[in-house]
């Protein structure tokens, strides 16, 4: 493991080794992808790319907000909410309130990753807009990735 692989895993241990995160494990994001997965990777990516760049930031912050940006815990495919993307950013938000003590910036990252679909949530920070940038990137990467279905 290389020096950045370790420090990411040591940012990125308080909350993904917690019992009420491993239950994104359930829930499908996007294509095939757990939500868990999904976030792990958005987390990755984030602290990838703020490295590469050199770009100065809380990384603390950057890695636990991106990993609970999703944190909502329900099946989205079939909760019944057809304004899903609009909505579970709140309960993401309400939800990693009550289970864990994160920070502003931590709340502004979970709060504003659905820019611009949510127009008035716009990131305040670079750590929420390398975020939602990231986001955006992998989401689209696991639904134009799906499986291709067998014809019969």
């Amino acid at each position: 493991m290389i020096k950045e692989d370790i420090e990411f895993e040591y940012l990125v241990k308080s909350v993904s080794e917690d019992p009420r995160c491993q239950e994104m494990k359930q829930y499908i994001q996007h294509s095939d992808v757990t939500t868990f997965d999904h976030c792990m990777d958005v987390a990755r990516r984030s602290f990838r790319f703020v490295r590469r760049f050199h770009i100065k930031c809380d990384e603390k912050a950057l890695v636990v907000g991106a990993f609970l940006h999703d944190y909502y815990l329900y099946d989205w495919h079939t909760y019944g909410d057809h304004l899903h993307g609009y909505h579970h950013a709140d309960r993401a938000l309400i939800n990693a309130l009550r289970d864990f003590e994160i920070d502003e910036k931590v709340q502004g990252i979970i709060k504003t990753h659905m820019w611009p679909l949510n127009l008035t949530r716009v990131p305040g920070s670079r750590e929420a807009l390398v975020v939602c940038m990231i986001d955006k990137i992998v989401s689209a990467k696991e639904t134009l990735n799906r499986p291709k279905e067998v014809k019969k």
